[in-house]
């Protein structure tokens, strides 16, 4: 059933840990007689009970999030409410987010910094068409696709990089402060690092690292 069909039009679901951005998206959306803003939830914990409870068409889910983050929150409405279409709207466009959100059922991906226009678009496409890609995403998961040459995973220099300190035995925690980065990111790269080699614990992420000539046995 098309959604703008109904006589409420899209019945959206707005997830973000940040109030004032939560009120500027549906007075955004409420502008739009084909929208309709059915609720509002801090996190990815609520944002669950408000799908069981509202039923909403599309999920405008941040990925950064207390208690339960996007991803997490985006893997448990798909499996319990497959016909619910989440829209990811984040400031993160590179690959390590995006690639694991589309995997997890997202069915679609929009920047923060994106117009309101765009936004709407963008809801409006998820729950018709049943996908949107912000342009730059959209690249990002190209380049990603290119970068099988033969079938087999090409890591990049980061994703080497934060292979060879896990192999060394680094947590993620000293890993992210050896590089500057953020935890989530170190996560999100061993992350995206395993589903590429298709390796599942630790121990075979050393293996492989040492039979690649990484690090030394």
């Amino acid at each position: 059933m098309d959604p703008t069909a109904s006589p409420h039009g899209i019945r959206v679901l707005v997830v973000d840990d940040h109030a004032v951005l939560r009120e500027g998206i549906c007075m955004l959306l409420g502008q739009h007689a084909d929208l309709q803003v059915v609720g509002e939830a801090r996190n990815g914990v609520e944002a669950l009970d408000q799908v069981a409870a509202l039923a909403p068409d599309v999920v405008l889910m941040d990925i950064t999030m207390p208690q339960m983050d996007g991803l997490e929150a985006t893997r448990q409405i798909k499996a319990h409410h497959p016909q619910v279409r989440v829209l990811v709207l984040t400031q993160h466009e590179n690959k390590e987010y995006v690639l694991p959100l589309l995997q997890a059922g997202a069915a679609g991906y929009v920047l923060k910094k994106a117009g309101g226009n765009e936004l709407v678009q963008a809801i409006r496409a998820v729950a018709t068409e049943g996908a949107f890609l912000h342009p730059s995403v959209a690249r990002a998961v190209m380049n990603q696709a290119s970068q099988r040459v033969n079938g087999q995973p090409h890591l990049t220099e980061r994703e080497k990089e934060v292979l060879i300190l896990v192999a060394e035995g680094l947590s993620s925690r000293e890993i992210a402060t050896k590089l500057c980065l953020s935890e989530k990111t170190i996560l999100a790269h061993r992350t995206n690092i395993m589903e590429k080699l298709n390796i599942h614990n630790r121990a075979e992420l050393v293996r492989y690292a040492i039979r690649e000539g990484l690090v030394k046995p």
